[in-house]
């Protein structure tokens, strides 16, 4: 079962921490690609890493078990 509108569960923390790890890895290989060398600006990575997973986080408090935003949980 989804977590409900205004509470978490460890699959929300889960998921969120492996997007932003995979948008750390994007992160990198996009900067990579655009200068033309294997460059690590962690500062980078770490704000982009940190946003991503704060936003995932924010969004699914903010959703209820139906993928509604803003509403809330219906009735059984």
């Amino acid at each position: 079962m989804k977590s409900q509108f205004l509470s978490l569960d460890s699959k929300d923390f889960l998921k969120g921490l492996i997007l932003s790890v995979l948008s750390a890895v994007v992160t990198v290989l996009y900067t990579s690609i655009d200068s033309g060398t294997l460059t690590f600006d962690f500062k980078s990575i770490g704000m982009v890493a940190l946003s991503t997973a704060l936003g995932y986080i924010v969004k699914n408090l903010l959703t209820n078990s139906k993928d509604q935003l803003l509403k809330k949980e219906p009735k059984a």
